[in-house]
């Protein structure tokens, strides 16, 4: 079974201060391991830099391997799209073109712009839907979206290797928010049709969702996100009535079958009273991810359904954490109680009950 994975920023920040002198929204030039870049650190520390590229990319470093900085700007400003679609056709080759929409730059194999362009922006249009009418206020992307399709699963997979990560044969795509872009590649080889899109959508959506989440505010990309609540969310968008609500508005077309299918093969080795583990920790995406992801869906479609004004209020609590700081366990737990009570016991009688009468 091909699989979409996503990259979460699982980092230890660092609580020391930002140096106020060095750190800020100016625009600095600098040269980081034989390359220039320019963007503005976010922090900067006796031990460690955290700097946002111009392009949207975070880089983390040690400040003595920033060498020739020189601050540029006193202000900060990303890449133009027009700026951005150059560099992006620098880094690719003549082998991509790049298509812009209203929030997209797409690189794909030449010829194929309406195909991917369209369904990326379309996809922007529905999350923003989604929130819009539930009450939660988004951001603009401070950035252009760039999402990367390539011809073929080799050269997916070599270009995974350089961002710094390993994807395996089963995987489809990822969204990384070190680089904020999405990597993907065409089971069409680079010759898409609409026939493909069934093979390609469940990847694109839910890729397409973390990478939305991350730049309108719904999460944050410069701390640390739960990852139940991340795939939760992602693995909601993959249902027909979650990402095309406007075509599909019954509760039936919001229910992502496979993950329920899932969820339901694990409630018989579920351990009892497991919901403040779950919602503390991220360790069952390591020791079980077939589970977790089933039970970030099942979790997640519970309390949007039953308690929607509540999980808004959590998803805005824990992107408004301070960034670059640790999300421990036990404040993990209090972020969830206080939104949800605390009697989770209760919570998940309710919870386990409402998946069970689901047919």
């Amino acid at each position: 079974m091909r699989i979409a994975a996503s990259i979460a920023i699982s980092l230890a920040f660092s609580s020391t201060p930002v140096a106020a002198a060095e750190a800020g929204r100016g625009t600095l030039d600098l040269v980081l391991r034989g390359t220039h870049i320019e963007g503005a650190p976010l922090v900067w520390s006796e031990r460690q830099v955290e700097f946002l590229d111009r392009d949207g990319r975070l880089w983390s470093f040690a400040p003595q391997e920033a060498k020739q900085v020189r601050r540029i700007s006193p202000s900060f400003r990303g890449y133009s799209a027009a700026e951005l679609r150059s560099r992006l056709s620098g880094e690719l080759g003549k082998s991509f073109e790049i298509s812009g929409t209203g929030h997209y730059l797409v690189a794909h194999a030449p010829g194929q712009k309406d195909y991917w362009s369209r369904r990326f922006e379309d996809l922007y249009r529905s999350f923003v839907h989604y929130f819009s009418v539930r009450g939660f206020r988004l951001s603009e992307p401070e950035f252009p979206l760039v999402a990367i399709v390539f011809r073929n699963q080799r050269d997916f997979l070599r270009y995974a290797e350089r961002d710094g990560a390993k994807m395996s044969s089963q995987v489809l795509g990822y969204y990384s928010p070190a680089s904020n872009r999405v990597s993907l590649f065409d089971i069409g080889g680079g010759n898409a049709s609409a026939g493909d899109w069934h093979a390609n959508a469940d990847t694109i959506i839910h890729e397409a969702t973390h990478q939305t989440a991350f730049n309108t505010g719904v999460h944050t990309r410069f701390g640390v996100t739960p990852r139940w609540l991340a795939e939760g969310l992602g693995t909601m968008f993959e249902a027909k009535g979650v990402w095309n609500s406007t075509q599909h508005s019954s509760r039936g077309d919001r229910l992502n079958r496979g993950r329920l299918a899932r969820f339901k093969n694990y409630v018989s080795r579920r351990p009892a009273g497991s919901l403040p583990e779950f919602v503390s920790s991220d360790r069952i995406f390591g020791t079980d991810p077939d589970a977790a992801y089933a039970e970030a869906w099942a979790l997640s479609f519970f309390l949007v359904e039953t308690r929607p004004r509540q999980y808004s209020q959590l998803l805005a609590r824990t992107a408004g954490r301070p960034a670059f700081r640790a999300y421990p366990a036990a404040e993990r737990l209090a972020d969830f109680s206080a939104v949800f009570g605390k009697d989770l016991r209760l919570l998940e009688a309710h919870y386990l009950k409402f998946m069970e009468e689901i047919p």
